[in-house]
């Protein structure tokens, strides 16, 4: 039988219906970590959504969207942090109450707009974005968090310059690695592999 409502379903937006610099950044990203513009469309709105309600810079969001999980939406740490934000269900069950359940970690907004409140909540604990990522990460007690605030940070001063319209150049994706904790734990790395490199030609052989 036909499902035509199944459209409704999907985590996706047509990018040229974004305003032009939102679409600028959809489309960056897309490019960089090889994900479909549609989807991210639908998350680069939400997070200017958002970032408009909560006083937060929304290209911060996909920055570590970005660094977390390179936008798979069904990415899980050995120690259950899941999806987009790799919130960690067991311990914000609370949070995902109003969205059904901790199920709804697997939903691509909804992991957005959670991930946003522990991302809140450690911004007001911390007194700062960069001492903030250090406590979502996990990292708070650790002397230090495995370079994870520095990779969000330098993501989103690429996606500012992106979302200002100038050109950026793709860099290489590359995940977070830190150790984990009593909160957090990092998700297995994901090598990306290097370019190849041609053989330099063989000397001809002279008898």
């Amino acid at each position: 039988m036909p499902e035509l409502d199944a459209i409704d379903r999907a985590t996706a937006l047509n990018p040229k219906d974004l305003p032009k610099q939102q679409a600028a950044v959809a489309y960056w990203l897309s490019k960089k970590y090889r994900v479909a513009p549609e989807p991210l469309s639908a998350l680069v709105a939400e997070a200017y959504e958002i970032g408009e309600k909560t006083k937060l810079d929304p290209t911060l969001i996909p920055a570590i969207m970005a660094v977390e999980s390179s936008f798979n939406p069904f990415a899980q740490s050995p120690v259950g942090a899941r999806g987009l934000m790799q919130v960690m269900t067991g311990v914000h069950s609370d949070k995902y109450e109003s969205f059904g359940g901790k199920l709804a970690a697997f939903d691509p907004v909804t992991n957005l707009r959670v991930g946003v409140k522990v991302l809140q909540e450690c911004i007001q604990r911390a007194g700062s974005v960069e001492a903030g990522l250090k406590f979502y990460v996990g990292a708070a007690l650790l002397p230090e968090d495995g370079g994870y605030a520095e990779k969000v940070m330098a993501e989103h001063a690429r996606l500012r310059e992106v979302a200002s319209g100038r050109v950026v150049p793709l860099a290489p994706p590359t995940l977070r690695a830190v150790a984990p904790s009593n909160n957090r734990a990092a998700p297995m790395p994901i090598p990306v592999p290097a370019p190849e490199q041609e053989m330099p030609a063989a000397a001809p052989v002279t008898s």
